[in-house]
């Protein structure tokens, strides 16, 4: 007995989902009789395997049969993906023959096989091209990626709703009548993580998906009728994704367009656009360019007089399982905002040995070595934590941390960092050339107006984050759901 990538599942485990032997396993929250069972008794198909003991005796729920990869509704079928799909092979033309590559028909790669359906791409092919070296792709089938330094991280698979043709690490996965293609294409998107088992590295560090063993691979078959609904139900909820990271995107955007307009003071607010004769205030030349006329042009030095920088070689050796106090490193830094969540710990007593590094409430940080530049607060709850290859910018009563911490990640800052920065594989800059960084520097109250209003975008994108995460989950959780036959939509 198998499980979805081949793989033995114990007759132990097996014999339990259908009344054998104790020692298989159901959700705790379901009991021995088969009326709950009926509720919603499966075995897991992504992993094959129960979570907890189900008591001897169990049968097979009503309208439910046991199959190699567990219990299916029982008008269902458990095949396997080469037997309801033919492949087709593609390929590439001579790159010389300019005739070939000045067509209208989209050739499909591994950069640009990424969308759930499949229209177009970055490079098209005459019909010529086609016939010298690709392959037109059948409408309704699935391409699926087989070699590319992506299947290391990803499984790539899109379906064919319009003319293309594609490359020879693209395959083409034709399915025979009993099969939907959208329904098809869904669910080898749907058991990624099982297939991602399945790719070995290359020799050139690309990743292969092994043809044979994903024609081996379990996939579970309801009527069509049902292959529809569960297609069409996933298809809405793909969209609803669309829409949000689209949403972000603009938000995004429109938050970048708004800190180069009011960092720069090139559109100001209201109650500080005007004179008190009322006359609307002009620019003033500076270094940077054209500022308002009442603000200034400050080195970093002069707008905070102390900085520092945690100056932490190994932080691994002050790591301890006893520690109670975050150490930051690069990767907990982003635009605007700390996320230490899975950070190591470190002592009291090593933090104490580590004054110049140890952070405040208020602290501006800024990332060194790796993605220079990056910058954040620190904000109430970490403050006492310690950080490592960092700028520490110790904020004062002359400027609003904030309003600092944009401007630092705005495109005045960040090309600053760039001018200076050093390094190949690994970018760095020096505090002794930071400290000389130039800003426009408004009035205080200015400072926080800007800091308050982009402080308000920042928490609308976050809020849409947090949205997009979750109708991810509910993705995930609903595939699980109607893929294995839990929940049934007709």
């Amino acid at each position: 007995m198998t499980n979805f990538s081949g793989e033995p599942i114990s007759s132990q485990t097996a014999n339990a989902a259908c009344g054998g032997p104790q020692g298989g396993g159901m959700d705790s929250r379901r009991t021995s009789t088969v009326a709950d069972a009926s509720a919603g008794y499966f075995v897991n198909t992504a992993s094959a395997s129960l979570n907890n003991p189900v008591p001897g005796g169990v049968a097979c729920p009503p309208g439910f049969k046991q199959t190699e990869v567990g219990v299916i509704p029982e008008d269902w079928q458990a095949l396997s993906i080469g037997a309801v799909t033919n492949w087709l092979s593609g390929g590439t033309p001579n790159r010389k023959r300019l005739d070939y590559w000045r067509g209208n028909i989209p050739w499909i790669s591994g950069s640009t096989l990424k969308t759930l359906e499949l229209t177009t791409s970055d490079q098209f092919l005459t019909s010529e091209g086609v016939d010298a070296g690709s392959k037109m792709a059948p409408l309704g089938s699935t391409l699926l990626l087989v070699r590319g330094s992506a299947l290391h991280s990803e499984i790539r698979a899109g379906l064919v709703v319009s003319p293309l043709c594609f490359n020879q690490d693209v395959k083409a996965l034709i399915p025979n009548q009993s099969v939907i293609p959208k329904y098809l294409t869904i669910y080898i998107l749907a058991m990624e993580g099982e297939l991602l088992k399945l790719v070995s590295s290359a020799g050139n560090s690309a990743g292969v998906l092994d043809t044979e063993l994903v024609k081996n691979f379990k996939f579970l078959l309801p009527k069509k009728q049902e292959q529809t609904a569960i297609a069409n139900t996933l298809s809405d909820v793909d969209a609803l994704i669309s829409e949000l990271e689209k949403l972000i995107a603009k938000k995004q955007a429109i938050k970048t367009a708004t800190m180069q307009q009011l960092l720069t003071g090139r559109t100001r607010l209201p109650q500080f656009a005007l004179r008190e004769d009322g006359t609307q205030k002009g620019t003033k030349p500076s270094e940077l360019g054209e500022i308002p006329e009442d603000w200034d042009l400050k080195k970093l030095s002069k707008i905070s007089p102390e900085q520092g920088v945690g100056l932490v070689i190994n932080p691994s050796s002050y790591f301890s399982p006893r520690g109670t106090i975050p150490m930051l490193v690069a990767s907990h830094v982003y635009e605007n905002r700390i996320d230490c969540e899975g950070a190591n710990r470190i002592t009291p007593e090593s933090n104490n040995k580590l004054p110049a590094s140890r952070l405040r409430a208020g602290d501006i940080v800024m990332v060194r070595v790796g993605e220079p530049g990056v910058t954040a607060v620190i904000p109430d709850e970490l403050d006492g934590c310690n950080c490592a290859s960092m700028m520490i910018v110790r904020q004062g009563d002359k400027f609003v941390g904030q309003w600092l911490c944009y401007t630092m990640n705005s495109r005045i800052g960040r090309s600053q960092v760039e001018s200076v920065q050093y390094g190949t594989a690994q970018k760095c800059f020096n505090i002794a050339d930071a400290i000389d960084f130039k800003y426009p520097f408004p009035s205080y109250n200015e400072q926080t107006a800007i800091a308050t209003i982009l402080s308000d975008m920042d928490e609308e994108l976050q809020a849409l984050e947090q949205r997009l995460t979750k109708t991810r989950q509910i993705k995930q959780g609903m595939m699980q759901e109607l893929l294995t036959g839990r929940t049934r939509l007709v």
